[in-house]
């Protein structure tokens, strides 16, 4: 396979990824609350209000939770 051959091949790869990625639907979102239950609730309502699932991502509690989650479709 000569090089032009591999950059080309390259290019259309990348197109058609790219193609891919906007098509699909991603949004991370973050929430603050007093307890776990409570921002995985925040967090099950802006999935449900954009027709979506989630996938928490990250948690910590010092004082309060901050959860941050994947919303996709």
């Amino acid at each position: 396979m000569t090089m032009k051959n591999v950059k080309a091949l390259s290019i259309a790869a990348i197109a058609a990824l790219s193609m891919i990625s906007f098509g699909s639907f991603a949004e991370t979102v973050s929430v603050t609350s007093s307890t776990l239950d409570g921002a995985e609730s925040k967090i099950a309502v802006q999935a449900q209000e954009q027709g979506a699932q989630y996938k928490i991502t990250e948690a910590n509690t010092n004082n309060r939770v901050h959860m941050t989650a994947e919303l996709y479709k």
